[in-house]
């Protein structure tokens, strides 16, 4: 599926839904893969994002050594995947292999891209903070690309196939997923109008509408019909 660039500035769109990233590093011939889940947008010029590590993992090393790191954005085609990478180090072993997953060269970093991703970050390291048991790493986006089916500017989330995995806990996950405009007018005074007059007829026409179920059917038998799928 073809891969489109996209300005450095995009990564703070790509991360703005708290999407769960394969972080991957190389370092003297070795490479990492490793979820996480703590990333941010921290700045737009220059383009920086946080990466939130405990720091006796081995991709906290890694970072550290190699000075450059990759965010892989899955999509729930590699949720299992995602979920294995998560339950073991890299120290001894080759955790892509062991995942099946397919890299492939980024255009700026060392660091191994994953095939089969919805968008990746290119990162130079800016800089390392030690907060509380964790470590944030600061990195500059120098490479940004995405699938033309999942991103344009903003995440286009028309097929779930090709919209970002968040995390829940434990083994659970979902999908990012029911985009919404917000809109919003004000009244003279500059503020915000709650419901527009159309919004306010749909919403009297609608307790209109169960008053009159209620009086039919009695409380307890307009409770029931509600409780009904």
């Amino acid at each position: 599926m073809p891969r489109r660039l996209y300005d450095e500035a995009d990564a703070r769109r790509l991360l703005n839904p708290g999407p769960v990233v394969i972080v991957s590093t190389a370092w003297r011939g070795n490479t990492n893969a490793a979820p996480v889940i703590w990333t941010t947008p921290l700045a737009m010029e220059p383009p920086l994002v946080g990466l939130v590590v405990h720091p006796q993992r081995h991709t906290a090393d890694m970072i550290r050594f190699s000075e450059e790191f990759a965010l892989n954005i899955p999509g729930p085609s590699l949720m299992r995947q995602v979920a294995f990478l998560g339950s073991f180090s890299g120290v001894e072993q080759n955790k892509l292999e062991m995942a099946g997953l397919e890299p492939f060269n980024g255009l700026r970093v060392e660091a191994p891209l994953i095939e089969g991703c919805l968008a990746w970050i290119e990162c130079g390291l800016e800089d390392v903070q030690r907060f509380g048991d964790h470590t944030l790493f600061v990195g500059r986006a120098l490479k940004v690309q995405a699938l033309e089916e999942a991103y344009a500017g903003t995440w286009k989330l028309e097929d779930p196939e090709y919209s970002p995995l968040t995390y829940l806990g434990g083994t659970q996950y979902a999908v990012v997923g029911s985009p919404r405009e917000a809109t919003f007018d004000t009244d003279e005074h500059g503020a915000l109008i709650r419901e527009s007059d159309e919004e306010r007829e749909e919403r009297l026409e609608r307790e209109a509408r169960e008053r009159e179920q209620r009086e039919a059917e009695g409380d307890e038998g307009f409770d029931e019909m509600q409780r009904r799928p």
